[in-house]
């Protein structure tokens, strides 16, 4: 499935608004608020104690607010209906690959609070879908419902909810190489973050604006001198766009001959490395490769390339 296909799968559900009615399997009642507040940790009366509950402002018990979602959770064996829209966005988004979900963030507001006896039901709709974005965890979407909660005509509570799903990242490709002879790179303030980013298995290239920029440099290519730089992790894919073959003279716990790849990268840009499992006849330009890496000590990972799967 392609962004665009995503894209107007999350406007097709959008546009279907609000979900029908979710009721709670049972109103607001006093066995649930005590073990909220037992296993919370909340010692306010008003929730537990009657004598105190009738001479607060409430006059009688109510139910701590942030329990609202509680009240209509499905439960261990329960199932979304057919209209829920996290449901079906989440199902979109498993098709496409994106098979892992992390929640992000959720805020709730409460209008007032809820008694025993009362029915709660809820109902959800999806606010917003912005993707594809590149995180830590791996490419992903982010997606954000809200969730409004009634007591027959009048709400209750609300909530927004955002989650990330995300394909998730393989694990690095680090070649443990101890005591390799290498050149060793001279590491300055302004290429300290890539070498940071070898050592967890993360090609990052230096960003300006809008522009990537590898190797990296002090300044912008425009000249600004008020710009400030940051990163992107690359995915570690690309293409052979120039390549070597060393025959000589002998390096130190290398067989010979091996060959180092200037790879395009799909962020645009190129970067330099060993490609580790080609026979020299084998490599050829515009040959598909991902990115792995050589750790030759603590302080120093080199960018390295396998062929593509």
């Amino acid at each position: 499935m392609t962004d665009v296909e995503i894209k107007a799968a999350a406007e097709r559900i959008a546009a279907g608004g609000e979900s029908g009615r979710r009721f709670a399997r049972d109103p607001v009642n006093q066995a649930s608020v005590h073990s909220w507040v037992d296993a919370i940790g909340d010692t306010n009366p008003v929730y537990v104690d009657p004598e105190f509950a009738a001479k607060s402002v409430h006059g009688e018990l109510v139910a701590p607010p942030a329990m609202v979602q509680a009240w209509t959770m499905n439960g261990l064996r329960g199932t979304r209906s057919a209209d829920d829209p996290l449901g079906a966005m989440m199902s979109v988004l498993d098709d496409a690959g994106f098979t892992s979900v992390v929640a992000t963030n959720s805020d709730q507001n409460y209008h007032r609070y809820l008694r025993p006896g009362e029915q709660v039901a809820a109902t959800t709709l999806l606010e917003d879908v912005t993707g594809p974005k590149r995180t830590a965890l791996g490419e992903g979407w982010f997606v954000t419902t809200r969730t409004n909660w009634y007591v027959g005509e009048e709400l209750v509570a609300d909530m927004v909810f955002r989650v990330l799903k995300f394909r998730p990242r393989p694990a690095p490709d680090i070649v443990e190489a101890p005591g390799a002879a290498v050149l060793r790179p001279v590491i300055s303030p302004d290429t300290a973050f890539f070498w940071e980013g070898t050592k967890v298995g993360e090609l990052r290239i230096q960003r300006w604006g809008d522009v990537l920029r590898h190797p990296p440099g002090p300044m912008p290519p425009d000249g600004a001198l008020d710009a400030v730089p940051d990163y992107v992790v690359a995915s570690g894919r690309g293409t052979v766009y120039s390549y070597v073959v060393h025959h000589h003279p002998p390096v130190p716990g290398k067989e010979l001959p091996f060959v180092v790849a200037l790879v395009e990268l799909e962020e645009g840009v190129r970067v330099l490395g060993e490609l580790l499992d080609a026979r020299p006849e084998e490599v050829h330009i515009g040959l598909e490769v991902r990115a792995a890496f050589l750790r030759i000590d603590d302080e120093l990972t080199l960018p390295a390339w396998r062929v593509a799967p």
